[in-house]
This record gives C-alpha cells, structure tokens and sequence, in this order.
C-alpha cells in the first residue's frame, strides 16, 4: 500500500475515534442568565414575554423597588444606574430592556424571527422599539407614576400628549398588521407590554380598533401569557387605590 494512501486511512480511522469518544462524553449544561426584575415593571415583563417567545430559561432573581433592593452595594456594583432589569450572562451585564431582548434573540438561530437579521426589516423593529421607549411608554410614565405613586391629580396636558401617542401607534398599526410589518417582532412584544400596563390603569382603547386587533393577536402568539405579564395587575391594584383615596 503506498504511503500517501495509509497516512489517509490512518486519519479518517482517528477522526472517527475521536468523533465517537466526542460523542460519548457528557455535554456541558449550558449557563443559565440571571435576570434581575420587578414584576410591574413593563420594560422587565417585555424581557420575560421575550424570553418565553424563544423558549429561554433563566434565573429569576427578584429586586423589589419598595424596599430599596435597588440601591444596595451589590446592586450598585452590578448595573450603576440602580434600575431594572439587568441580565447578567457569561462575563456581560446589560441593563437596558430593548439591548437585552435583542441580546437574547441575536444569541439563538430562532431569534431571527422576531429580530430579522436583514438590514431593512431590523432597522422597521428598532425604529418601532425606539417608538415606544420614547414616545409611548415614555408619556405613560410621565403620566400615571406621579399620580399612582405620588398621589398628584390627573395631569390633562400630559394626558393629551398619551392620547397623541396612542393615535400614532393606531396609524401605524393601519399600515402593517403587526408594528414593523407582516410578523410579530421584538417591537410588538415591547408593544404589548406598554398597552397592558396602560390597560391595567384603565385606558380606554375602546376607540382604537387596530390596537384592539393587534392586541389581541399578540397575546395569542406569547406562550404563558397571562402568567408572565401578571405583574401588569399590580398597576390596577394602585389604580384602584388611587381612585378609592380621591373619591373617584
């Protein structure tokens, strides 16, 4: 048998006994991310639907914001801008809602389905995201947790300026049938949990039919739903409480 020909024959036999050994030993678990959240915290519910959408299993590590678990040393040392969440994982530590969903769909070849990877239609999902971090959920914060927390009245400017927002995401809802086209993405998820904690402190969406629609349809398409979003309840909790303090 000539050389070359034996010097084959020997690597393929070894590729193959290495292949089998590989096979036979146990794989390693893979690491688990910490996640670091409050349930009435829509930014942190839009993690955790995110999460179940492609199937991620993390560790849940509960903060609670009332006690001031946010503000301790080892808190402090792990996100500095003290909020939530905060999702530690293999050495990163990330601590804005929209980086760690899109962290999270990037990491998995599933991901690609709610965070497309071409250009155009990522760039529709975070044009959309930005929306709601900026218009949306921002004009729901500047309204209800001064009222809810603080006790201050119904401020009717500020209430305005949500309707204003609202009617903008109807529009754009009137173009797609989903937030950034033909597909649930990340966006809508970051979507569904804006509209439900507005839903929780009673907005009425009565008047916006394609929200209505949407709404709906994302619910349908998050598994556990109802279950992961439960924490949106404790706004409506302080709405009531609200309501019962002022008489209303």
């Amino acid at each position: 048998m000539k050389p070359i020909v034996t010097c084959l024959l020997l690597a393929i036999a070894v590729a193959q006994l290495t292949e089998g050994a590989m096979m036979m030993m146990p794989r390693r678990p893979v690491k688990k991310a910490d996640f670091y959240y409050f349930p009435p915290s829509a930014p942190c519910r839009m993690v955790m639907m995110t999460a179940k959408v492609l199937n991620v299993d993390m560790n849940m590590k509960l903060v609670d914001l009332t006690k001031g678990e946010h503000l301790t040393p080892e808190f402090l040392q792990l996100n500095p801008q003290h909020t939530i969440p905060v999702l530690a994982h293999n050495g990163i530590v990330l601590s804005e809602s929209r980086a760690i969903a899109a962290y999270l769909a990037n990491s998995r070849q599933s991901g690609e389905k709610i965070y497309p990877k071409d250009p155009k239609k990522r760039a529709m999902v975070d044009q959309m995201l930005y929306f709601d971090m900026g218009k949306l959920y921002q004009r729901f914060l500047e309204l209800y947790p001064p009222m809810l927390v603080g006790g201050a009245p119904f401020d009717v400017e500020k209430g305005k300026k949500l309707d204003e927002a609202v009617m903008m995401f109807e529009e754009y809802l009137t173009r797609n049938k989903w937030a950034a086209g033909n597909q649930m993405t990340l966006a809508d998820i970051a979507f569904v949990a804006t509209v439900s904690t507005l839903e929780a402190v009673g907005y009425d969406f009565s008047k916006y039919p394609k929200i209505t629609a949407w709404y709906g349809n994302s619910k349908n398409m998050i598994p556990d739903y109802e279950k992961v979003n439960e924490g949106a309840g404790i706004w409506k909790q302080m709405m009531m409480k609200y309501k019962q303090d002022h008489n209303m």
